[in-house]
């Protein structure tokens, strides 16, 4: 991650980071026996808190509880799931979602309405109850007894709780997705944002199964912080596909409990808002390059399109194209499936005048192939992240999305994924 030109820096740790917040992770078995599955974020003040969510219709439980719990702005600690998606199973979810914040919320001393809940996993299997319980019960222990030795004075035993939360997210992932950014302001003094996600099939914009959670030491109001935060997941979490779809657990938070002193405004206010995309960019990336069976992160940038969603359009539909995944599994530079995903994405064009390149070299020009060296291109497409790019010639504005390709293994594992 290249930040030398950024007015933030990548320092090491992860959710964890910014002052006054704690988490941690543990093993309840919920699904499998040595996996972690509880995760907990706590702050150790009220926070300004805004969310994000799936705009699929069907959505789970924990979902509903915690818009509900955001209403206010306001939120302590989040308490997440996986191996089980609390989705789709009537009554009995809402009763689980509501148990899962009202025990975290009783072992933190905050109020349940306090708490928000994120679970991720099977579908339309109702939860081993008793399992996530105990697992909430166990995380809130060790928490605690983190927030009582003062584990802030001893960071690499904050950042392995950190680490451990990461962990416990995870689902098909194979990689954990956890940064952390520290940001000088004018005014004097440091910020810091830490985040954690998870991510790796079900993908898809609008956002696909994936979890993310942001943690700021700085001071904003909840109502900014929602700006802040629909504005980064628009040119994030929503620009990433896997494999075309959209899940009911999709969820993206952000806290700010004002623990640094310092109240954004003016250049650090400014500053501050690019930190938080850059940091959803890069886990977007992350989840795109960690998609079930991927080899090779795809990243597509539309030029001189018309509009801003003109050209978010064709990114994603081309990120998307089975075809065009499919092509770059194979190591295949079959450009003609790169415009014609760009031909049905919805978006407005005359494909007479569109140039396309495979990393720096030209494929294909005002709409026709051109001589290229086939040997060049098949070492561009053997990289494991391959950059594909458009120019319209339309217009001015531009975007980006990312995927992955498609290969047997993602078949492999989505044919068993329920057993």
């Amino acid at each position: 991650m290249d930040n030398s030109k950024k007015a933030w820096k990548l320092i090491n740790g992860g959710i964890a980071v910014p002052k006054g917040f704690y988490a941690t992770g543990v093993q309840a078995g919920i699904k499998y026996k040595d996996k972690y599955d509880v995760a907990l974020i706590f702050s150790e003040v009220q926070a300004q808190a805004a969310g994000v969510y799936t705009r699929n219709l069907v959505k789970a439980h924990p979902l509903y509880l915690t818009q509900r719990h955001l209403e206010n702005g306001l939120a302590r600690a989040i308490v997440i799931n996986s191996g089980n998606a609390n989705a789709c199973v009537g009554e009995f979810g809402d009763q689980a979602a509501f148990a899962m914040a009202e025990v975290a919320g009783t072992f933190l001393a905050v109020p349940p309405e306090d708490v928000l809940v994120a679970s991720t996993g099977v579908i339309g299997v109702e939860m081993p109850l008793d399992k996530v319980l105990n697992g909430i019960r166990m995380a809130s222990s060790l928490l605690l007894n983190d927030v009582v030795k003062g584990i802030r004075g001893q960071k690499e035993e904050a950042d392995e709780g950190a680490h451990r939360a990461a962990l416990a997210i995870m689902t098909t992932d194979t990689m954990v997705k956890e940064y952390a950014y520290e940001l000088s302001c004018s005014q004097g003094g440091v910020i810091h944002l830490g985040a954690i996600a998870k991510g790796s099939g079900m993908i898809h914009p609008n956002m696909g199964t994936m979890l993310g959670f942001l943690t700021t030491d700085a001071f904003l109001p909840s109502e900014d912080l929602q700006h802040i935060l629909r504005e980064a997941v628009e040119e994030s979490f929503n620009m990433v596909t896997v494999d075309g779809d959209t899940s009911t657990n999709d969820m993206v938070v952000l806290m700010a409990n004002g623990a640094s002193g310092i109240t954004l405004s003016g250049e650090d206010r400014t500053n501050f808002e690019e930190m938080v995309k850059s940091m959803c960019i890069e886990l977007a990336k992350d989840i795109a390059r960690d998609g079930e069976g991927a080899t090779k992160l795809m990243e597509v940038s539309v030029s001189g399109a018309k509009t801003k969603e003109d050209a978010r359009k064709i990114a994603r539909s081309i990120c998307g194209s089975s075809l065009v995944k499919a092509a770059l599994f194979g190591e295949d530079a079959n450009w003609g499936r790169i415009l014609t995903a760009a031909g049905y994405s919805g978006a407005e064009f005359n494909p007479n005048i569109v140039d396309v390149f495979l990393g720096k070299l030209i494929v294909a020009q005002a709409g026709k192939g051109v001589t290229f060296s086939e040997e060049e291109a098949k070492v561009i497409l053997a990289l494991k992240e391959v950059h594909i790019s458009l120019n319209l010639h339309s217009g001015e504005e531009q975007a980006t999305a990312w995927g992955c390709d498609l290969t047997h293994e993602y078949v492999t594992i989505n044919g068993s994924y329920r057993t």
